[in-house]
């Protein structure tokens, strides 16, 4: 699985780049949101993360800027039925990650059907989806009401993303941070980690 590169950019498009790693060139699709903040020009260099997305007939890299966009495309293609990366893409181009977080949390399905290619069934199936199967918006809703910090709360999203339940997640987080409070989300996550396979 390729979850990360890092090169020099070939080529730029809104929804796409081209990234010269060490002579092989990775074409990979990019949201709007990642285009608008990493604005790469030809030549910069990038380090972005991915997704290798391998279907029957084709294999397709999704880039984004941050693992918090990567943690909703995820969640989105894993966890809601009818969903694929195209509807992903869509959504994190629609409208920043944390409008997305806020309108899932406060079960806002006409924000979310205001997302091109996105209909009011589809943004009702992904609030109750999302809520129902992982607690996400039950997380998103205490990290805006200030019970977890942006760090334990991006960190917990992140684990959710990769399989894990929430009750677990979050208490493998809480043990991380009693080991150091002051991590940032990567290394909270690099922690629970290990206590969840420990």
């Amino acid at each position: 699985m390729i979850v990360q590169l890092k090169g020099t950019i070939l080529e730029a498009l809104p929804n796409q780049i081209v990234l010269d790693v060490n002579g092989i060139g990775y074409q990979v699709n990019i949201p709007l949101s990642t285009y608008d903040a990493v604005n790469p020009l030809p030549g910069d260099p990038l380090s972005i993360f991915t997704h290798l997305h391998i279907r029957e007939n084709a294999q397709t890299l999704y880039g984004f800027s941050s693992q918090e966009e990567k943690g909703v495309f995820l969640l989105l293609i894993d966890r809601v039925s009818g969903i694929g990366p195209s509807i992903a893409m869509a959504v994190l181009s629609g409208m920043p990650v944390a409008n997305f977080k806020s309108a899932v949390a406060n079960e806002d399905t006409t924000t979310l059907s205001t997302i091109k290619g996105l209909g009011k069934k589809t943004a009702e199936r992904i609030v109750l989806e999302l809520r129902d199967k992982v607690g996400v918006a039950d997380a998103w809703k205490a990290a805006s009401d200030g019970v977890a910090s942006s760090a334990s709360g991006d960190a917990e999203l992140a684990l959710i993303s990769l399989g894990y339940k929430q009750v677990e997640s979050r208490k493998a987080i809480k043990a991380a941070q009693g080991i150091d409070a002051s991590a940032d989300t990567e290394m909270l996550i690099k922690a629970a980690l290990r206590v969840l396979n420990s």
